[in-house]
């Protein structure tokens, strides 16, 4: 006769502890949906439960996940669509809980910290953050703690987040730039000039990196003279546009990578440049489709908000039950006043 299975027994085959076992079985809360089933599976495999015994502790694993998204506050109006697409799509899937908070992503220590403090608190988060090694350690601490992380947006690579949530952006980096090198066309040298947030930004650096490739690779007459960074505000946007274009009056084209592509848009136009000046940016969001319609605004490079919100919450839903998803990437658009989409 085989030794009966004991709950340390099962703890040990689990990989918890005897008191996370202990909460399982008296169907207590404070377990993760996760661990919950891994605890269950293990005690029927084993011969400590009955499979009739599952449906009455089971039942605390349909309880909404809990799911907190972190993203930068600012101006930025993508990250503003993003936050209301996370909110919108969660109010009408009863099997979640999400919190939605705006962060000063400019701030590593800060978002850091707001990292550190969900651990024990919630079921998965998503994130938009600077690839900091604060940040990274934060990713690292939540991961240990059986708590997955995805990243929007802009990845932050060799952490173990559950994946990334976002278009390539050393792709789309490299689409601006073959626009670019079209729509100005010619052999004639032409001067050309880089907006970004902040390099600090994984995504903000590899369209930076994609752009500078293609331009030095298929279009050497074009030169970039200036980068700058806006720190997505629309003051500091404004003004760099206008220092900008005083020391290059005979600028040809700018891509903006991020955010406050309005206030470069509304400073090319007060100087009278807007047939002069080839400006791509990205997100068709309604100010940007408005630029696109007054021609003010070339092309703009989209990612689909609804997309990564509904991606997002997919992933880590599925993560927190331990279930499999197949994850759709959102795809690059090229939206230009002919092809404006319908939302």
């Amino acid at each position: 006769m085989l030794p009966r299975v004991t709950l340390h027994d099962l703890a040990r085959e689990a990989g918890v502890s005897p008191a996370t076992v202990d909460r399982v079985l008296n169907n207590r809360d404070g377990v993760r949906a996760r661990t919950r089933d891994i605890v269950l599976q293990t005690a029927t495999r084993l011969g400590y439960l009955a499979d009739s015994d599952l449906p009455a502790l089971q039942s605390p694993s349909l309880k909404p996940v809990k799911l907190l998204f972190l993203l930068p506050m600012g101006t930025n109006t993508f990250i503003k669509s993003l936050h209301l697409q996370i909110e919108h799509q969660a109010a009408s899937r009863p099997d979640l809980s999400v919190s939605v908070e705006v962060v000063e992503g400019f701030d590593p220590q800060t978002f850091a910290k707001r990292l550190a403090a969900a651990q024990g608190h919630v079921d998965g988060v998503g994130i938009v953050a600077q690839d900091h090694p604060l940040v990274r350690e934060a990713i690292r601490q939540l991961a240990q703690s059986e708590t997955p992380v995805v990243t929007m947006v802009s990845d932050i690579q060799n952490v173990p987040r559950l994946a990334y949530i976002g278009i390539d952006n050393r792709q789309a980096g490299r689409l601006a730039g073959q626009l670019m090198g079209r729509l100005i066309g010619g052999q004639a040298p032409a001067k050309l000039a880089l907006f970004a947030g902040s390099l600090a930004y994984r995504g903000h650096e590899e369209r930076e990196m994609g752009f500078r490739h293609i331009i030095r690779e298929e279009f050497p007459q074009l030169q970039i003279v200036e980068f700058r960074e806006s720190r997505e505000d629309r003051a500091i946007a404004a003004a760099e546009t206008e220092t900008l274009l005083t020391a290059h009056p005979d600028l040809a084209g700018i891509y903006n990578v991020g955010g406050a592509t309005g206030a470069i848009a509304q400073v090319i136009k007060a100087r009278g440049k807007a047939r002069q000046i080839v400006l791509i940016g990205h997100e068709a969001t309604q100010g940007n489709t408005q630029l696109l319609l007054e021609g003010t605004l070339d092309a703009v490079i989209d990612q689909i908000p609804r997309v990564e919100a509904r991606e997002a919450l997919n992933v880590l839903a599925a993560a927190a039950r331990g279930q499999a998803y197949a994850y759709i990437p959102p795809r690059l658009q090229l939206i230009l006043k002919e092809n404006l989409p319908n939302e």
